[in-house]
């Protein structure tokens, strides 16, 4: 955990001892469930190194928020890690896929997150919550996003998406006024405030 407490820290990534605990089993259970579910493309250290920063790298200019909701979980990247990071704020993961709600409850389970709730279902279809900040990570458009999730959002909430290279596009297309773009590699971060 030396290695990715370096990379964190260079990144301005200040995190207790308890989350390099926690990520560890992650980690450990990642590699073992994606072996036999394939819930992710790759399940070496560095380039779950990667997907952990990936996670965690808006949280150095986001603002502070209470609750959060991730569209489209997957294997964990961003909510799984943000929940592990922030157990000071409700997080909510909504996920579709049977598999991929099994692995991220059996990490919920052996970490005792009891800031995190797990949802079978698709966004569109989730009626008994509303989120302070609205994450995903490549699920679809901007547009598309927002539009899917406008019944959990309140009327404060907060928007980060993590995208790609056709993130200029999708901002014309949603016609966003409010926004920020921050660019780490070749990720973009779109922070759409509240």
């Amino acid at each position: 955990m030396i290695k990715l407490k370096t990379i964190l820290e260079k990144h301005n990534i200040n995190l207790e001892e308890n989350f390099y605990k926690d990520i560890k089993v992650f980690i450990e259970l990642l590699q073992k469930w994606g072996k036999v579910h394939n819930l992710s493309g790759s399940l070496d250290e560095d380039s779950i190194y990667e997907n952990i920063l990936d996670s965690l790298f808006p949280l150095t200019f986001i603002e502070n928020f209470s609750s959060f909701a991730d569209i489209g979980t997957g294997a964990g990247y961003p909510g799984l890690i943000l929940a592990i990071a922030r157990k000071d704020s409700l997080g909510y993961l909504i996920e579709p896929r049977i598999k991929r709600v099994a692995f991220l409850s059996f990490v919920k389970a052996n970490l005792g997150l009891n800031n995190l709730t797990i949802l079978q279902k698709r966004v569109e279809a989730v009626d008994d919550l509303k989120a302070e900040l609205i994450t995903s990570r490549a699920v679809t458009n901007t547009k598309l996003l927002i539009e899917l999730t406008k019944n959990i959002k309140q009327d404060n909430s907060s928007y980060l998406f993590y995208k790609g290279s056709m993130l200029e596009n999708e901002i014309e297309e949603a016609k966003l006024n409010d926004y920020k773009v921050v660019s780490r590699s070749d990720r973009n971060y779109l922070y759409i405030k509240g």
